[in-house]
């Protein structure tokens, strides 16, 4: 939270070491700035000028004070910092001036451009391009039109869009989707323990693992899914990867999911969705999540009913394991592929679990015999 002037005046008189970092102060009658901690004595407060940070207070002709050294000590990491930074301009919808997400940070400008360059090797803008040109790959790929997917993306007029087209796609928008519709998913089904189950597969990797109770059902809502691209059949006797896919399908019920998710992997999503199901993948085999302590272990505790949509985007079941996510009364609640799967698979890794623990009793007594 941003302090103002008040607030920060009362943390230097009860010289708050929790806002050391935050900000700085500088004296003008001795041009000296210290750390809100600083043990020296009080100035008087008409003399007493605020700064977000050593670096804006040494541009202004101020000294850094010899005691509290707050040119030296900064409470907060670069990198955290610079992650912050990031995560506004991923979440935001159009495009933040230098100035905003330097203030956010709590570093000025020229400070914060510096150290963020420093960690990601790009400028703030040209971070935030990049972003946008990946956004606009996503949303030509999907199937968008050219204009919804430049909206979409963040950009804020299309003389942006048309001026780093080139750039960003290598051709011009109407180009790129056209590339993308010609690009082909091979698939195959098979039987699981929760089904009938369809894997699908691009040139990068696994792409969709869908759950149903006919062929047909699922070979529909693949195509729903990737509406600009071709979805075919395979050959299962030329296409190891499905085959491989589609046994471990076949062997969830012994950890077979685990072993689906070291396979090569083609995961495609919105920023905020790629971050869920990052985290969702994290959760520890046989336990649960809300979606309020999703949002909050992404560092968006508001967040969760975007976190619920994301779970409801999950293209691949079982290897992002959405199944994990219940309400913050426990009740299962949605579930792409019906709530008794979901609840079929926390029974099953409840199970396993309990089972492991039971045989790690009896190793235990057999080895105090």
């Amino acid at each position: 939270m941003q302090l103002n002037d008040e607030q920060r005046w009362q943390a230097v008189q009860v010289r708050d070491t929790r806002q050391d970092g935050q900000f700085v102060f500088a004296v003008i009658t001795t041009g000296i700035f210290c750390r809100p901690s600083c043990p020296a004595r009080h100035p008087l407060r008409e003399n007493v000028r605020f700064f977000p940070d050593a670096g804006a207070a040494q541009e202004q002709g101020f000294r850094p004070c010899k005691r509290c050294q707050p040119a030296k000590h900064d409470a907060t990491p670069v990198v955290e910092r610079v992650t912050l930074a990031c995560r506004m301009m991923s979440e935001s919808d159009k495009t933040l001036s230098l100035a905003a997400v330097a203030q956010a940070v709590s570093l000025s400008p020229y400070h914060f451009h510096r150290q963020f360059k420093s960690v990601t090797g790009l400028t703030p803008a040209a971070w935030q391009r990049a972003l946008r040109a990946q956004r606009l790959r996503e949303g030509l790929v999907s199937g968008k039109t050219v204009t919804r997917a430049v909206l979409d993306a963040g950009f804020n007029s299309f003389s942006p869009y048309y001026q780093q087209a080139a750039t960003a796609l290598g051709m011009t928008g109407r180009q790129f989707r056209q590339q993308s519709a010609r690009q082909a998913l091979y698939w195959a089904t098979g039987d699981s323990p929760l089904g009938r189950c369809l894997v699908a597969r691009s040139e990068r990797g696994i792409c969709a693992v869908l759950l149903g109770d006919s062929d047909s059902a699922l070979a529909e809502q693949l195509q729903g899914m990737f509406p600009a691209m071709q979805c075919l059949a395979a050959d299962l006797s030329q296409d190891s990867l499905l085959c491989q896919a589609l046994a471990l399908v076949a062997q969830s019920q012994s950890h077979g999911d685990a072993l689906l998710a070291q396979l090569p992997l083609d995961i495609r999503g919105t920023v905020f969705q790629q971050q869920v199901w990052q985290q969702l993948q994290r959760i520890p085999y046989g336990e649960t999540r809300t979606y309020q302590q999703v949002a909050a272990e992404i560092g968006r505790p508001a967040a969760f009913r975007a976190v619920a949509s994301a779970c409801a985007a999950n293209k691949l079941a079982l290897i992002i394991p959405c199944h994990r996510v219940v309400r913050h009364d426990g009740l299962l609640a949605g579930y792409r592929w019906g709530v008794a799967r979901k609840a079929a698979l926390l029974a099953k890794e409840r199970n396993q679990n309990q089972k492991a623990l039971l045989e790690e009793d009896s190793v235990d007594e057999l080895i105090r015999r």
